[in-house]
């Protein structure tokens, strides 16, 4: 059965529409439940396979969009988001063939005991049920929240962004194909069949059949989301990631991390959008740092003390210490050491990933300790906050809050448990 075959069944009306995609995802939730690793991984498997023999299609669908979104005057960093070539489809379909070969993340036992009341408890991991997922412009998203869905069970609705709605329907399409192969049920990974935004509000109402909301996009997406959704909501916030250079920091190492942490790639929300530097050797070690930024296409955005080191970086308004740039924009400050770091990243950070630079061993643990975030890093690009990296084969996205999960959203922190209780005719006195 085709995407379009699946669509067609739907009656006309939009509220409808979406309602009849979630009873077939619920259908669809309690086959996946009790298939097989095999199955599930074969399925990722094929759906690889799929994605490489229909890099051509893909490539013409992200053309499509492509060409949309640039008569619409985008440019820069969202087009790089949006943009996929053959290197970056052989990562999507990478990606899930290393979904598959991960451990089964469903029916483990997390925990058993015996009461002396003659009960045998254990506790299950079991998948959570139906997954809306609401993300922007990154197609990829689409094979990677997909996989990790498949891979724990789960049945989602996909519905990206209007600017990749071309590109991510070809990439759904091979994960049907992959379906289809292990004999599961086509309608376990589905979108709405319109890129209106009123799907939006519908899919957050639609409580009797999706479990659990995981938007990922810009703080606008997550504000709408988390306000208007009746589902509970894993969200992903935004990076305002911060590189802490300390007064022990090793120069040249500093000069890498930080070239790599904002530059590797301006649009993912990994990258570091603050740089802070202790005062007491930032004549040592800014110089060479905003030069080798510069150089490459940089814009330096600075406090007073860092532009009376290099006058031509930009004075910074309070406003950049709390921006997203997703661009080749960097904001500088001097700090009086690490307290003055730390009480900077707990008033601007967004939970995301934080990173020192130091080689004082007491200084990182004081660091990772202390600070508030899903990811804390000593001498390391913030660019590796992502679930490929963190050996997981993909992520949906990097959750921000504390609840359900934290970080990296992977196979794993798809899943729940339930109690399993036996006994030979145990009463309750």
């Amino acid at each position: 059965m085709t995407a379009e075959t699946v669509e067609s069944r739907i009656e006309p009306g939009l509220e409808e529409q979406i309602a009849e995609l979630g009873r077939q995802a619920r259908t669809a939730a309690q086959e996946l439940a009790i298939s097989s690793t095999e199955q599930r991984n074969r399925a990722l498997r094929e759906a690889a396979a799929a994605l490489r023999a229909g890099t051509a299609a893909i490539l013409s669908a992200n053309s499509q969009d492509l060409d949309q979104a640039r008569n619409r005057g985008t440019t820069g960093a969202f087009l790089d988001r949006l943009a996929l070539d053959e290197g970056r489809i052989e990562a999507m379909a990478k990606g899930l063939e290393d979904i598959a070969a991960l451990p089964d993340p469903l029916g483990r036992t997390l925990a058993a005991w015996e009461q002396p009341s003659g009960l045998e408890i254990e506790r299950r991991s079991v998948p959570l049920g139906v997954i809306g997922i609401i993300y922007e412009s990154r197609p990829n998203v689409t094979a990677d929240a997909g996989g990790l869905c498949l891979k724990s069970g789960n049945a989602a609705i996909l519905r990206g962004g209007s600017e990749s709605h071309h590109t991510s329907g070809v990439i759904l399409d091979c994960l049907r194909e992959g379906l289809l192969a292990a004999d599961l049920p086509e309608s376990a990974l589905q979108r709405p069949p319109t890129s209106d935004r009123a799907a939006v509000g519908h899919l957050l109402r639609l409580n009797s059949c999706i479990d659990l909301i995981v938007p990922r996009g810009g703080r606008s997406l997550i504000e709408r989301v988390s306000e208007e959704s009746r589902i509970p909501v894993l969200a992903h916030l935004e990076g305002v990631n911060h590189c802490y250079l300390h007064q022990a920091a090793d120069p040249e190492k500093a000069l890498h991390v930080v070239m790599n942490a904002k530059m590797r790639r301006t649009g993912v929300c990994g990258a570091a959008e603050t740089l802070l530097v202790d005062r007491a050797v930032a004549e040592e070690l800014l110089p060479p740092i905003l030069k080798a930024l510069r150089d490459s296409g940089c814009e330096l955005r600075g406090d007073d003390a860092v532009r009376r080191l290099d006058s031509s970086v930009a004075p910074a308004t309070d406003t950049d210490w709390d921006t997203e740039y997703l661009d080749a924009i960097l904001s500088v400050r001097l700090v009086e050491g690490l307290e003055q770091a730390l009480a900077h990243i707990a008033r601007h950070g967004s939970g995301h990933t934080e990173c020192i630079v130091t080689e004082d061993a007491q200084a990182a643990d004081s660091f990772l300790a202390r600070v508030d975030a899903a990811i804390v890093m000593q001498n390391t690009s913030t660019q590796f906050a992502d679930g490929g990296e963190f050996g997981m084969g993909a992520e949906i996205g990097i959750a921000t809050g504390k609840l359900h999960a934290r970080g990296p959203v992977g196979a794993d922190q798809l899943t729940s448990y339930k109690y399993l209780v036996r006994s030979n005719g145990a009463i309750r006195p």
